[in-house]
């Protein structure tokens, strides 16, 4: 093992001097801007220009325009919905006017237009579940039940008997 140097005490404090008496280095301050540009920057002539007024027009909010689904688009959609059932072996399946409306237009008013598709798609077979009083049979509660074990395009449709 190396042996220890020992520092006699007046050799520690002498040490100890040097190392504060070091000089540290000191920063330079920062020139904030040199005299030409002082004087640049004073003989620059500040130019005030009037700023036009301009008068909001209020603009008009139209209704958004609602593209409503057809009755063709409806009737597309129920034997889409009869084509899946008869693929997946059901028996038959109800549709509510009501709940087809909230499904594919969700908000919209084209409750006509989606019971008249739903009448338009009945077949020979196919029966009321709720059957509504008005004459025309526009409701939401017009709830029809299609049987779809038997989807051939030589049955006759429901109106045509």
């Amino acid at each position: 093992m190396p042996a220890k140097k020992t520092v006699s005490a007046t050799e520690a404090k002498s040490v100890a001097k040097e190392e504060v008496k070091k000089p540290v280095a000191k920063k330079e301050p920062v020139k904030k801007a040199t005299a030409a540009k002082k004087a640049a920057t004073t003989t620059k002539k500040k130019t005030t220009t009037k700023k036009a007024t301009t008068k909001k027009v209020e603009k008009k909010v139209e209704a958004p325009v609602v593209n409503k689904k057809s009755v063709k688009d409806y009737e597309d959609i129920i034997n889409w919905k009869k084509g899946e059932a008869h693929a997946m072996d059901w028996l038959y399946i109800e549709v509510n006017a009501g709940d087809l409306l909230t499904e594919v237009e969700a908000g919209v008013d084209n409750l006509s237009t989606t019971c008249q598709a739903i009448l338009n798609c009945m077949l020979e077979g196919d029966g009321f579940i709720v059957e509504p009083s008005e004459a025309d049979k526009v409701n939401t509660s017009l709830t029809v039940r299609y049987y779809c074990d038997n989807l051939s395009e030589d049955r006759k449709k429901y109106f045509e008997r």
